[in-house]
C-alpha cells in the first residue's frame, strides 16, 4: 500500500511540474509558498464559498528509550526502574517488559469551507495504525529474556472541528493573521486490547497502555494563532498552538496539556515550487489520573512516564499546480528529525517523522 501511494505521489509531482513556466506566458497560478509546510494545521483561510479537500499521510518511527535526556537500554530499565504496581498479584518490583520500537502510520482526511472571507470552517478525522515491539524479561531481578512480542491496533482516531478567524486587515494579499478555535471530538477508541507476553510466560490480552490507544477519550479545546507573510521569493510564518483537555474521560484520566510553537522560512524559486525549513518545539504534561484496567510491569502503563519537551527540525517541499486541471492542486512533503528530547520518565524517543499531503481547492 505504501509503495502504490508513493508511486501516485511521484506521478502527481511530475504532472504539477509541467506548467512550471506558465507565469512566463501570462498565466499565473497560486504560489507554492501560499500555504505553510504540510505539517502545520489551520494556517490559512479561504475566500467565501471556496472549498478545500486534503489528505495527509504521516509516519513516525520511535526507537530506543530515554529518561529525561539520558538514553537507557532495555536491561537498565528492567533492573533499575521501579514498577508502580508492585504489591499487586504477579507484579515484580521492577519493570520486566520494555518497549523497543514503535511505529505509527496515520491517514488524515480534512475539509475547509470559506464561510466568509474572514471565517473558514475546518473539519478533520484520522485513521491510525500502531505497532509496538517489546522484550519480556523473566520474573525476578536478572536480565534473562523470556521472549519478544508485538502489539498492534488500528482504527479511527479523534476528530477536530475548527473555525479559523482572520485578524489581519487584508491590505496585503500575502499576509494573514489567523486565530483558530478548535474542538477535538473523542471518536477514537481508548479501550484497545491485544495479546502480550508476561514475565511468567502467560499470554493474556489485556487493555493496552496509553500510547497504544487510538483516541484520548476526552473533549479537548485546541486554539492556535498563526501569522504568515511573503516578500518576493521569501516566505515566513509562525504559529503558537495548544491542546487543553476539558475533563477526564470515562476511564478516569486525561492527557497532559500540550503547548506547541513553530516557525518556518521558505524560498520559492518558481511559482510552482517552494522549499522550507521549520523548527517545532513542544511541551506536554504528564497524564493526569489512571485507567484501572491498565496495569502491567511496563513503563507505558505508568501515567507518570508521559509527556516532556522536544524540539524538531523539519525540511519541506510544496508543489502547486499552475493551470488547467492542476490549478488548485497542491502536493507537499515534510521530513523531521529531533534536535532535543527531555522526556518525563523512561519513554521511547522519536527518531524521524515524515508527512506527505495533497490539497485541492475549488
Amino acid at each position: 500500500m505504501k509503495h502504490a501511494f508513493m508511486s501516485g505521489i511521484a506521478c502527481l509531482a511530475a504532472a504539477i511540474s509541467i506548467p512550471a513556466h506558465a507565469h512566463e506566458n501570462g498565466i499565473v497560478g497560486p504560489h507554492a509558498a501560499g500555504h505553510a509546510p504540510i505539517g502545520v494545521m489551520a494556517d490559512h483561510r479561504h475566500k467565501q464559498g471556496e472549498w478545500m479537500l486534503s489528505y495527509r499521510f504521516m509516519t513516525m518511527d520511535m526507537q530506543g528509550n530515554r529518561d529525561g535526556t539520558t538514553p537507557l537500554n532495555a536491561e537498565q530499565i528492567a533492573t533499575s526502574v521501579p514498577n508502580r504496581f508492585f504489591g499487586n498479584p504477579m507484579m515484580p518490583p521492577t519493570l520486566r517488559v520494555v518497549p523497543l520500537r514503535m511505529s505509527m502510520d496515520m491517514h488524515m482526511v480534512g475539509g475547509m469551507y470559506g464561510l466568509s472571507d474572514r471565517i473558514t470552517l475546518m473539519g478533520m478525522t484520522s485513521y491510525r495504525e500502531l505497532d509496538m515491539d517489546h522484550v519480556t524479561f523473566m520474573g525476578g531481578m536478572g536480565v534473562m529474556q523470556r521472549g519478544n512480542f508485538t502489539t498492534q491496533v488500528e482504527g479511527f482516531g479523534d476528530s477536530t472541528l475548527s473555525a479559523i478567524i482572520g485578524l489581519d486587515s487584508r491590505q496585503k494579499a500575502e499576509r494573514q493573521i489567523n486565530l483558530s478555535l478548535g474542538l477535538s471530538v473523542p471518536t477514537g477508541s481508548n479501550e484497545e486490547t491485544d495479546q502480550i507476553l508476561t514475565p511468567m510466560g502467560g499470554t493474556p490480552s489485556p487493555r493496552l497502555p496509553y500510547p497504544m490507544q487510538l483516541g484520548t477519550g476526552t473533549w479537548d479545546f485546541k486554539p492556535s494563532l498563526t501569522a504568515v507573510d511573503r516578500y518576493g521569493k521569501i516566505g515566513f510564518g509562525a504559529q503558537a498552538s495548544a491542546r487543553f483537555p476539558l475533563g477526564n474521560n470515562a476511564e478516569g484520566y486525561q492527557f497532559g496539556d500540550r503547548l506547541e510553537g513553530t516557525a518556518w522560512l521558505s524560498y520559492e524559486p518558481e511559482y510552482w515550487l517552494s522549499l522550507s525549513t521549520r523548527v517545532k518545539a513542544v511541551t506536554q504534561g504528564r497524564i493526569d489520573g489512571i485507567d484501572p484496567a491498565i496495569m502491567a510491569p511496563v513503563q507505558t502503563a505508568d501515567p507518570n512516564n508521559s509527556g516532556g519537551e522536544t524540539v524538531e527540525l523539519l525540511f519541506g517541499v510544496n508543489l502547486a499546480g499552475q493551470s488547467g486541471v492542476l490549478k488548485g492542486q497542491r502536493l507537499a512533503i515534510e521530513y523531521g528529525i529531533p534536535l532535543h528530547r527531555d522526556l518525563n520518565g523512561p519513554q521511547l524517543e522519536t527518531d524521524r517523522q515524515l508527512t506527505i499531503g495533497w490539497q485541492s481547492a475549488f
